[in-house]
């Protein structure tokens, strides 16, 4: 489709002559354009939650060393990256923490907790290999396969990577260990 300058001016033109009126249009008001266009992109920069610059953004996505954690199971170690949420800063606070987990439908292992955390429960539809719920107040769970829920769960992180985590919590019960270093 052809934008028509003559329309604008309501007069006809010759379709170079067009061209060559549509070609210096937007010679004249193309560097206008980009500078209304980095104005309203400061304008975003500025919004609460907006990052001003792309080093913002990286520093944004970067993991704060608080929100990291180890899960040890026999010789192997995962990394997690904690939620942001209190349920998370909790758990966080009662590392380090050995516990024995049990086996449940072949897709998850489960414990109950020392003590309750905080919930904020929500029906996460899929589980993914490598989430750490907290269900219910008490019981901590991790899971190693994915699939589909209708269970109401409270998210307190992932592991970063779960390559490999399925093999290393084996069949049956397993101790796992979660700490800081």
């Amino acid at each position: 489709m052809t934008m028509s300058l003559s329309f604008l001016r309501g007069d006809q033109c010759h379709p170079a002559t067009e061209r060559r009126h549509a070609r210096s249009f937007w010679t004249l008001r193309g560097p206008g354009l980009l500078c209304g266009l980095l104005v309203l992109g400061g304008c975003d920069a500025a919004q609460p939650g907006a990052s001003a610059s792309p080093t913002a953004a990286a520093a944004a996505t970067a993991q704060p060393e608080e929100s990291r954690m180890w899960m040890t199971i026999g010789e192997r170690r995962f990394t997690l990256t904690l939620a942001d949420t209190e349920a998370a800063r909790a758990f966080a606070a009662m590392v380090p923490l050995t516990i024995d987990m049990a086996d449940l439908n072949s897709n998850e292992k489960h414990a109950a907790l020392p003590k309750a955390l905080p919930t904020n429960a929500s029906r996460p539809g899929t589980i993914r290999n490598g989430d750490l719920m907290l269900y219910g107040s008490t019981t901590l769970v991790v899971f190693y396969l994915g699939f589909d829920s209708s269970y109401a769960y409270t998210r307190l992180g992932r592991v970063d990577d779960p390559t490999g985590l399925a093999q290393a919590l084996g069949k049956g019960s397993v101790r796992i260990g979660f700490s800081k270093n």
